[in-house]
């Protein structure tokens, strides 16, 4: 194609195949994410190399400003990412209680995967973005320490406290290295919502539409919230990554390097007995067997892995990094197109 036809082809915000297939599996990888405890949303939106074209859609659309570009970006992310949830809810909470290290593993290759690509981005660096790099990965660090503290992870849910941990959760979302499942968990929302989803899918599945509009109470405060985080944070973001683009950049460089922090992989549920305590809640023979049922709220504790396991998570965590840049270089432009000059008022 001449560059005339390319010049052409952008004004009119045609979205290219390729690109599409990357913002499809950017929405994919980032639904994923936001279902698994200390893993970033926004980290797999750098992976898939679509996160600056995000932020600017997200951006365009809150100031009105509907390009065709932006709207094809954002529709294919969001799907993307719905579909992920909605589908795969159940499935990564089973997953994530009977294979964790294996997700753990992962997740860590796909995150650290994105590294190259954030240096690229920063480049030519500054003493800023290693300034900006060292104070988001102390941030993570401190986030590591207070998972290793306990979460509550279930507790009392009301409309307020759901609507918080939307916003927590879309903020959290947009960060790279910040996990929005891990944010909910702090807030005791995280099992409510992710149990509530599932009913809601289970509902729309059989056509009961009753049920899933008895899941409403939770799905509607939680939507509004994440609506309302991902339009705050991202706007700020942009604007952050126009002014102070060197120090904004190393910030999240910090972030996605010290994300693994609290992800370490070898950690499994032991069954409760009768005397324990789960989540501030003493286990009794009248309570315990709704506990057993519920692998999710065990304890974790470390276990010492085998050769076998340690040898395979480095595979599972070089195999994550490999898929992360071999999604970056699907449709690579040869330059990262520059955030857009904000319209003053």
């Amino acid at each position: 194609m001449c560059e005339d036809q390319q010049a052409t082809q952008a004004e009119r915000g045609w979205i290219q195949p390729k690109l599409a297939l990357r913002c499809s599996i950017g929405g994919v990888l980032m639904g994923l994410a936001n279902l698994v405890p200390g893993i970033s949303g926004g980290t797999m939106l750098v992976a898939s190399g679509i996160y600056t074209r995000f932020i600017d859609a997200i951006s365009d659309i809150t100031r009105l400003r509907f390009r065709l570009e932006s709207i094809c970006v954002l529709g294919f992310v969001v799907i993307s990412a719905v579909a992920a949830i909605v589908l795969l809810a159940g499935a990564i909470a089973s997953l994530m209680i009977n294979a964790r290290w294996i997700m753990y593993s992962i997740f860590i290759g796909l995150t650290w995967g994105s590294v190259p690509l954030l240096v690229a981005m920063a480049r030519p660096t500054a003493k800023s973005v290693w300034i900006g790099a060292v104070v988001g990965g102390l941030g993570m660090v401190g986030l590591a320490i207070a998972q290793s503290s306990g979460a509550a992870g279930v507790g009392e849910s009301n409309m307020f406290l759901l609507f918080v941990a939307g916003v927590a959760g879309a903020s959290a979302m947009i960060l790279p290295g910040v996990s929005g499942a891990y944010l909910l968990l702090l807030l005791g929302q995280y099992l409510p919502i992710l149990e509530s989803i599932d009913r809601c899918k289970e509902a729309i599945f059989a056509v009961d539409f009753s049920a899933a509009m008895g899941e409403a109470g939770v799905v509607i405060p939680v939507g509004l919230g994440v609506v309302a985080g991902i339009v705050g944070v991202s706007n700020l973001l942009r604007w952050l990554l126009h002014r102070f683009e060197k120090a904004t950049l190393g910030v999240l460089l910090g972030l996605v390097i010290g994300a693994p922090a609290g992800l370490y992989p070898f950690n499994r549920g032991i069954e409760p007995v009768v005397g324990d305590q789960i989540r501030g809640i003493e286990l009794t023979e009248a309570n315990i067997e709704e506990f057993l049922e519920e692998p999710s709220k065990w304890r974790q504790e470390t276990f010492t892995p085998s050769p076998t396991q340690i040898g395979a998570s480095l595979g599972l965590i070089l195999l994550g990094a490999g898929a992360t840049l071999a999604i970056a270089r699907l449709g690579r432009e040869r330059k990262t197109p520059p955030l857009e000059k904000p319209v003053d008022a």
